[in-house]
């Protein structure tokens, strides 16, 4: 699509979110691609097989990152990425959000002097305590184009002086991620067989969030709650391997007991099941996105969210405790009525041609000297899209 030189792109991640947002912009970069992978996901399950999954490309590799504190997360990223552009220099680089591993690769394109394409700019939560907030405002300030998922993203960038020229509102690449990636009908009802669960007939909840896993008062709560909620509605609970450990360190074992405890799931796994969730209950930044394209209901437990554009219909924010149980009862009270509500809603995150969009920019941005590359596209809204269908 693009006319780019063959692995002229850098794409840099290390998250398997990162690789479910980044898939279809790669495929529509095509040879131009080369996936560098920091490793901050380090482990088959977390990272390895959606690479497969997916149907990325094998990436170059990073090593000595994955598990490590966020400082020498960033510095080794850095160092590494710094000799890698020095031997094999890019057109540009992509970085998506507002990890450790974006953050490195912005730091490295901005020391190299290459083009920096942010994609997903512009996320706020006000929120000093998560070092996403750090790391996706010094992000911001470094790249060349910023791609603002939202109206509310790009008027966060204006609002801190960033130019307007440099600004592009392309949708959120999620939305094309969830329609290409959800399983058919049938595909979905096999997954609910080995769970014992029915469509609209159990809650499914991810916890991974260090403020929610590192403090074991926060940890019991939100495990209390969700058992709580089972003495209603079977839980499902994928088991992210950095919550298992920090279950078992905190001696709390036992409050998984009442709820069905899943491996980690593959991404058409979870949004097969997602779909037919009477409620979801989550810290992902990802899953209040893709709550929306399945128009499903959501509560967030976290102190702050960079994507309040999901809670004016779709979610509620709260924190560890008794909130959380109140607020999932209350949309489960609402039922049938309040899914067919949302599933009518468009998503506030775009039409689901996000990565087109960027990859025109990335086209223009990267083009060889001499070469105009095709046009951008016109920074106008990117309509909402629709649910995805039952």
């Amino acid at each position: 699509m693009t006319g780019l030189p063959p692995r002229s792109i850098a794409v840099v991640l290390g998250t398997r979110p990162e690789l479910v947002k980044l898939t279809e912009l790669c495929r529509l970069l095509g040879p131009a691609a080369r996936l560098v992978h920091t490793g901050q996901h380090y482990d088959e399950d977390m990272s390895g097989r959606f690479l497969a999954e997916l149907g990325l490309p094998e990436p170059t590799y990073l090593t000595g990152i994955g598990g490590r504190p966020r400082a020498v997360q960033i510095s080794a990223g850095l160092a590494q990425l710094d000799a890698l552009f020095t031997r094999h220099r890019p057109c540009a680089v992509v970085v998506q959000g507002d990890t450790n591993a974006a953050l490195a690769g912005a730091l490295a394109a901005n020391a190299r002097e290459l083009p920096l394409v942010h994609v997903e700019a512009g996320l706020r939560s006000h929120d000093r305590a998560m070092p996403e907030e750090h790391n996706r405002v010094l992000i911001d300030r470094l790249a060349d184009v910023l791609c603002a998922a939202t109206p509310e993203n790009r008027d966060n960038l204006l609002a801190e002086g960033l130019p307007a020229d440099r600004i592009e509102l392309t949708g959120n690449t999620v939305v094309e991620a969830v329609r290409a990636h959800l399983p058919g009908a049938r595909d979905r009802d096999a997954l609910l067989v080995p769970l014992g669960v029915r469509p609209d007939g159990y809650v499914l909840a991810t916890v991974h969030r260090p403020e929610n896993t590192d403090d074991p008062a926060a940890l019991s709560a939100v495990l209390g709650e969700l058992a709580g909620l089972a003495r209603t509605l079977p839980v499902v609970l994928p088991l992210h391997p950095r919550t298992r450990a920090r279950i078992e360190a905190a001696g709390l074992a036992g409050a998984l007991d009442a709820l069905r405890v899943t491996a980690p799931l593959g991404y058409a796994q979870f949004l097969g099941l997602a779909r037919h969730a009477a409620l979801l209950v989550s810290d992902s930044g990802g899953v209040q996105e893709e709550a929306t394209v399945l128009g499903r209901p959501l509560v967030v437990v976290r102190n702050s969210t960079e994507r309040p554009e999901a809670m004016a219909d779709f979610a509620t924010l709260v924190r560890p405790g008794p909130e959380l149980g109140a607020a999932a009862r209350e949309r489960l009270d609402q039922g049938r009525a309040l899914r067919e509500r949302l599933a009518a809603l468009p998503s506030p995150f775009g039409d689901g041609l996000a990565s087109r969009r960027i990859a025109a920019l990335l086209a223009r941005t990267a083009a060889p000297a001499g070469s105009a590359g095709p046009p951008a596209p016109a920074a106008a809204p990117a309509p909402a899209a629709r649910p995805v269908a039952a």
